[in-house]
Formats: structure tokens, C-alpha cells, sequence
């Protein structure tokens, strides 16, 4: 799993949904996860694969390209996702494609 640290800053909106620089690869289950900080706890946001090819251009080499590229896109769909309290059992969230 390759987990990726951008150094920029931790922005956060009026709503204290925040997206650190944390992301990673899972070439397992070809998932990739961001993470998100709500009032101060950690939400892991997944996306498969397919979801990605689906809306973005995704390099097989480098799937996390697609999210580097368009990671604006991603996190306000995980933003939306997190204010409609659509979380998973384990308390991630999962972006689909009607979602972006």
C-alpha cells in the first residue's frame, strides 16, 4: 500500500470537515483512500478503481494520479457525503461515481 504526504496545508471549511494531505494506494482491492478530519476525529474516504475510470482518466501505472489531478472534485464529494452522514458500518465513507 503506498500512502502518499503532500505538504500542504490542512485546509478546513466553517463546517470543520478538513482533508489532511494523507492519501494511499490499495493494489489489493484497487481502492484509494483519502482522509478527512471531522471535529477532530479521522474519516477514511474510499474510491474504487472502477469509480475512477469511470469519471477521470486513470493511469494503470499510477491510479493515485487521478486523485492528485481532481482531488477538489473528490473531496467535496466526500464533504457532501460526510454533512448527509452516509457512512459505512466502520465509519468510512465510500464515494461512488453518482457521488462525484
Amino acid at each position: 500500500m503506498n500512502v502518499v504526504i503532500k505538504n500542504k496545508p490542512n485546509k478546513s471549511d466553517k463546517d470543520g470537515v478538513s482533508f489532511p494531505a494523507l492519501q494511499c494506494w490499495n493494489p489489493v482491492t484497487e481502492v484509494a483512500t483519502i482522509a478527512a478530519e471531522v471535529s477532530g476525529r479521522r474519516v477514511s474516504c474510499r474510491i474504487s478503481v472502477t469509480v475512477l475510470r469511470k469519471k477521470f482518466t486513470v493511469s494503470s501505472e499510477d491510479p493515485m494520479q487521478a486523485i492528485t489531478e481532481n482531488r477538489a472534485q473528490i473531496e467535496s464529494a466526500a464533504k457532501r457525503l460526510i454533512e448527509n452522514k452516509d457512512f459505512e458500518e466502520d465509519g468510512s465513507i465510500i464515494i461512488s461515481s453518482e457521488a462525484l
